[in-house]
């Protein structure tokens, strides 16, 4: 076979090479950074109000910044919201420098490398989550070196995918301020609205349904009680709530309570959604075996990036599960569009400051952007925002 002017042997082993060397190009350099995005007001749901957490003011993220020698690049990032994020800056702090001089194509054999060069942490939680912003750039990278956006890498399935959104439905705002953001969302294209309940008063969050649901009309509308129901209150409210013909309950029982989903799933005829708390295939895994689930809602980041994430989405639709992704619609979009059934991508309007570029949103659902890879790059208010950073390797 020949290729750019040289032979290469069909079995690169039986030519003496050693694997990666069929291609020439390797990652020169790298840049990661700890950056912290501030909201406009504090914000609760129902893990403040039961006293589990504080009101979430800012989030942490994580980018990772990749060149070759051949001048490609990509772009990615994790997060963390309350804590985590310096841990998880620190860590990939330490295993950076694993890439350097590595094949970018090599993508899923880099994750492995990643995993077990932090292995005594674990193979999930803050660990891959930091590994996570390495494998984003590096599928963006491969996508913007094909010319393609990352969802026709993968295979897309569609060109726009439903979308709804959240950040209008939060516990620490009144009812009427929660109408007034619901109004605005959908007069900008929005298809459905979630809205935060699991208040200690179960009754307050039946009222705020139901002004929402009158409020909206027939309008798609689920609901998320952030793991913070036992099993009893669950099967309870879900009952009630049937005749609000909701979408779905999210996390209504912790999330790793996978019976007790399970036993709801098949209770209820409201469909159930959890997964976002999850940081491994191996517990996306336990969900699906269990039959916990209706809507499956992993977060690339959280699951360790894209490459894990695709092997969700793939034992997910052998399930024939709904696709509906926690937060992250820079990535998950093109995720979600190369999923072979119908999904839902969560819209927050939060981290559009990072970013030079926006999303497009028309009649209900969001437009894969045409851009190649995932279509954004770094605004000069995340420069600002950057509180650490490190390079390693040279830059061309």
């Amino acid at each position: 076979m020949t290729t750019s002017g040289r032979v290469i042997a069909a079995n690169p082993l039986a030519a003496g090479l050693t694997v990666g060397e069929a291609t020439t190009d390797r990652i020169a350099w790298i840049k990661t950074s700890l950056v912290f995005l501030p909201l406009a007001a504090p914000i609760s749901d129902a893990k403040v109000l039961t006293g589990r957490q504080k009101p979430l003011t800012e989030i942490a993220f994580l980018f990772a910044e990749i060149e070759t020698e051949q001048g490609h690049s990509g772009v990615g990032f994790s997060y963390s919201k309350r804590a985590g994020g310096p841990g998880q800056y620190a860590h990939a702090r330490e295993i950076v420098g694993e890439l350097i001089g590595e094949d970018p194509n090599d993508i899923a054999r880099l994750w492995d490398k990643l995993v077990w060069a932090g292995a005594s942490v674990g193979r999930s939680g803050l660990s891959t989550q930091a590994i996570a912003a390495f494998d984003i750039a590096l599928w963006d990278l491969k996508a913007k070196r094909a010319g393609l956006p990352l969802a026709k890498l993968l295979g897309a399935h569609r060109d726009s995918v439903r979308c709804y959104n959240t950040s209008g439905g939060y516990l620490s705002m009144p009812i009427e301020e929660v109408k007034e953001r619901i109004s605005m969302a959908l007069n900008t294209g929005i298809g459905a609205i979630k809205l935060k309940v699991g208040q200690p008063d179960p009754m307050i969050d039946l009222q705020r349904i139901e002004a929402v649901r009158k409020h909206i009309g027939d309008v798609p509308l689920a609901i998320d009680a952030n793991q913070q129901w036992d099993r009893t209150t669950a099967l309870r409210f879900g009952r009630i709530a049937e005749q609000f013909n909701l979408t779905w309950i999210e996390e209504p029982l912790d999330a790793y309570d996978y019976e007790g989903h399970a036993a709801l799933a098949a209770e209820l005829a409201t469909p159930i959604a959890t997964g976002e708390m999850l940081t491994s295939v191996d517990e996306h895994y336990e969900l699906i075996r269990h039959n916990s689930v209706d809507f499956i809602q992993p977060d690339a980041p959280r699951v360790g990036g894209i490459t894990p994430f695709l092997k969700i989405m793939a034992l997910a639709d052998h399930k024939k599960l709904q696709l509906a992704p926690h937060y992250c619609m820079e990535i998950h979009l093109h995720l979600t569009a190369a999923y072979g059934r119908e999904p839902w991508v969560e819209h927050f309007e939060w981290s559009e400051a990072m970013f030079n570029e926006t999303l497009e949103v028309k009649n209900g659902r969001m437009i894969v952007p045409n851009r190649p890879g995932l279509g954004f790059s770094l605004s000069e208010q995340a420069r600002a925002w950057t509180r650490d950073h490190i390079e390693v390797g040279k830059r061309k």
